[in-house]
């Protein structure tokens, strides 16, 4: 028995009695290839084709024509549908916040001259209309010349960009203005892949949705050309002062020029790159020439633009802040815009404000207070200023002062309202006096020549009787007899505080309103003190009232704002409504009676204006404000100087302040008011005031006369009598009597009377003061009786009335700081800024 294993065969027919098969030779012997019957190859005997020899060594490392095509349609592949989904998935997202951030900005009356940009994007979008086509075409000279026959995209810069991206080789440029635009405006400025891959999906998109104009507009106004300006309007006042459609081809080449390095191609603050800038500003104007955008002569003409210096970032130092201050509160108080609308930005307020005149105010204030001012003075510290002038035919705001610098002193002096007017009030008086009519106890016509009781402390008579309130005239002069005009001149306060019973008190109060002060003005109450001017009247409110007074009493409700736009849209302006607030002949007959205060009164360092004026003094309890009211026939303005501590902010009395004894409305206020006339009319045809005034009938003077005058009989100064009205008095007076130092000397000595003077005849046209009077260096009020709100002022010189028969006073209310009746506001001021804090963050 054999001991191999057993073989197997392939066919199991073949197999022996062992299972396994004997060898046959001829199995496995080749069989020869016989040819087919038709000349093919039999299958069944075709030879296997012998393999490929495997490659070794250095040709293992490259891959083979299939795997290359293989690579490169995988890669096509890929490409296609990264194509898409990046197409797909990627949209035009909203603007950045950068982008769409612009200034508000400010101008003056003509449209073109800017006043202040308030934001922190310096930016100013502007259609492309307005854009000159020179300047359109420096630009594309500078950046994309091709641009409107391109596509979006420049694939070999894109391409070239996102590889220096990657391997690190910083920025590069080669973008179209499309892609430019698409970053500025919906990307940022990241050097990333994303952000280059967003790009180019965007700018694909942007290019079949929106025109070649649309994206150069949108372009001019994002690109930054240094200086913190943002588009091509903020640049053009960066560095040429000027709107853009007032730059000619050359300075526009280089402002196209800062597009490709805005720092450092600004040859004023880096001189060192003048050479560079002058080859790219080259570059610009031949690319200009070479498109037929500019001819070759014009070319060869120009020489270097060099921009003006760079300006510090100080957009609302000086006078911008309160412009903007009172421009913005115009806005929101009248309803025209909200605040938080106005803070988004991109609005063009075209404002009221002459700039001839605005820079005639700030100069009149600077010369005559300001100037005057030492650091050696104590008092001088406490020095503040505010002014306020008005066109009178229309209400238009045409200057403010506002303070000496709104990055130093943030609270506006123009619009404040917490200082009082004093006898500036007593206009008002009159004139409703003689609107409604009114007449004397004994019914006697109201008139300029009419005569009062002028006598120091003498009680206010109602038809009742005493009212218990006796007002001190200034200096405690007794003025007697006098009329109203003369009463006007030395501003008696004895005869107004009558005056204003007789009147009454509520017609008053209705009149100044009617005339353009504010109904909610603070401490505008309805009694006889009311014509002393406690009310806290604004320097801007006051002027409207007397430009109310200059127009013949026609009332034009004052604007700071012409025309308000964005983005080339006009906003609605609110209807301005002119009214008659009074007649004709009462507001013409308190001007001619103002005329006197002017010519001979109180009031006569105005006439250094070399205009006939108009105007009333004023000084506040304690001299804590001095001011000056006036007009011409075509300006009306009020001036104030303001004494205010800069660290705690209250109130303070100005005695000493400039080197004066004493500060009043015919010093400083007078002179600086009749500076800016002068200099703001310049140039004008001198105006003579068109009066249809009522002077009334000559009265006698009782001292020559058996007849008794009107208000005498009332009771003097004498004690109230039983069941008579005592609480009225005072109301209104912030006044202590007590412990003011003035010493002054009167016009006349107590108890004489003045004699009558002649009626003031108005003409058509008065013809111009003469040389003004030397000014007054104590304050060109000294001698005028002029006082704040009436009270007696300090100790009383004379034979004092036993105390059993003194008559009782009134008890005394205590003097109301302007900060306790606003509450709201703080109390102390840090780093030597107004305690109020800026009105803006």
């Amino acid at each position: 028995m054999s001991h191999e294993p057993p073989q197997h065969g392939g066919d199991p027919g073949q197999q022996g009695s062992g299972n396994w098969a004997p060898r046959d030779p001829s199995a496995t012997a080749p069989t020869p290839d016989l040819p087919h019957p038709d000349g093919a190859q039999n299958p069944e005997g075709r030879r296997k084709r012998p393999k490929r020899p495997k490659r070794t060594g250095w040709r293992r490392a490259l891959p083979t024509w299939r795997m290359v095509l293989g690579g490169v349609l995988l890669l096509a592949l890929l490409l296609v549908g990264g194509f898409v989904a990046g197409y797909q998935l990627i949209d035009i997202p909203a603007a950045n916040a950068a982008a769409t951030a612009q200034a508000n900005v400010y101008v003056y009356a003509d449209g073109k001259t800017v006043i202040a940009r308030d934001g922190e994007i310096n930016r100013e979008k502007i259609p492309l209309d307005r854009i000159p086509p020179t300047i359109q075409h420096a630009v594309l000279a500078a950046e994309d010349r091709d641009f409107y026959s391109e596509d979006a995209i420049d694939i070999k810069a894109t391409l070239r960009a996102g590889w220096n991206t990657v391997t690190g080789k910083g920025r590069q440029g080669g973008s179209t203005i499309t892609q430019q635009y698409v970053k500025n405006y919906y990307l940022g400025q990241e050097q990333t892949v994303v952000r280059k891959a967003k790009e180019f999906f965007i700018s694909i998109k942007l290019d079949r949705e929106q025109s070649k104009d649309e994206i150069l507009e949108g372009y001019l106004n994002t690109s930054y050309f240094g200086r913190n300006a943002y588009g091509i309007q903020a640049a053009s006042h960066a560095y040429y002062g000027k709107d853009v459609e007032d730059l000619d081809a050359a300075e526009g080449a280089y402002l196209a020029s800062l597009l490709n390095a805005p720092s450092s191609y600004d040859v004023r603050t880096h001189p060192e790159n003048k050479r560079a800038v002058l080859a790219r500003w080259d570059y610009v104007l031949d690319g200009m020439v070479e498109h037929h955008w500019l001819s070759a002569a014009d070319r060869a003409a120009m020489t270097f633009p060099v921009p003006g210096k760079a300006k510090p970032a100080t957009a609302l130092s000086g006078q911008r802040g309160y412009i903007v201050q009172a421009v913005e509160d115009y806005l929101t108080r009248n309803r025209i815009i909200d605040e938080d609308t106005l803070a988004t930005g991109g609005y063009r307020i075209t404002t009221t404000l002459q700039k001839k005149k605005q820079d005639a105010l700030v100069e009149a204030v600077e010369d005559n207070v300001l100037s005057r001012t030492s650091d050696e003075r104590e008092a001088d510290r406490n020095v503040r200023a505010g002014g306020a002038s008005i066109d009178p035919a229309t209400g238009h705001v045409v200057a403010l002062y506002g303070g000496i610098d709104y990055t130093r002193q943030f609270v506006n002096n123009a619009t404040r309202r917490d200082y009082q007017v004093g006898s500036t009030f007593k206009p008002f008086v009159l004139a409703a006096a003689l609107a409604n009519g009114s007449t004397t106890q004994k019914d006697r016509a109201i008139t300029p020549n009419t005569r009062y009781d002028g006598t120091n402390k003498r009680t206010v008579q109602s038809a009742a009787g005493s009212t218990g309130y006796s007002p001190a005239n200034e200096d405690d002069v007794d003025y007697g007899s006098i009329t109203v005009r003369e009463a006007t001149d030395k501003s008696v306060n004895a005869v107004y505080a009558q005056m204003a019973q007789d009147v009454g008190p509520d017609e008053v109060k209705a009149t100044a309103v009617a005339l353009g002060i504010p109904q909610d003005t603070p401490d505008l109450t309805a009694t006889p003190s009311i014509a002393l001017g406690p009310a806290t009247a604004s320097v801007l409110d006051m002027t409207s009232a007397y430009a109310t007074l200059a127009d013949h009493g026609r009332q034009h409700p004052h604007t700071l704002v012409a025309e308000i736009s964005k983005n080339g849209t006009e906003l609605d302006l609110p209807a301005r409504t002119t009214r008659r607030a009074i007649s004709r002949e009462a507001a013409d007959t308190t001007t001619s009676v103002l005329r006197s205060v002017v010519d001979g009164g109180t009031g006569t360092a105005a006439q250094g204006a070399g205009r006939p004026a108009a105007g009333k003094t004023g000084t506040a309890e304690e001299d804590k404000a001095a001011w000056f009211a006036g007009y011409t026939p075509d300006l009306a303005t009020v001036i104030a100087v303001m004494g205010q501590d800069p660290d705690t902010g209250v109130q303070k009395p100005l005695y000493g302040a400039l080197g004066l004894a004493r500060m009043n409305g015919g010093g400083a206020p007078a002179q600086t008011w009749a500076a800016y006339t002068r200099a703001a009319l310049e140039g004008s045809e001198v105006q003579g005031f068109d009066l249809e005034a009522d002077e009334g009938p000559e009265e006698p003077d009782p001292s020559e006369s058996a007849e008794g005058e009107d208000t005498e009989e009332a009771g003097g100064t004498d004690e109230p009598g039983e069941g008579r009205d005592t609480d009225e008095p005072g109301t209104g007076e912030t006044r202590d009597e007590q412990d003011s130092p003035r010493s002054r000397t009167p016009d006349a000595p107590s108890g004489v009377t003045t004699a009558p003077r002649a009626p003031h005849t108005a003409t058509p046209a008065d013809a111009p003061p003469g040389e003004p009077p030397a000014p007054d260096t104590a304050g060109g009020e000294a001698d005028s009786g002029e006082t704040g709100t009436g009270e007696a002022v300090g100790p009383r010189p004379g034979p004092q009335r036993p105390a059993a028969t003194r008559p009782k006073a009134p008890a005394p209310r205590e003097p109301t700081a302007p900060h306790d009746r606003r509450p709201d506001r703080p109390q102390r001021e840090r780093d030597g800024q107004d305690p109020h804090g800026p009105a803006r963050p």
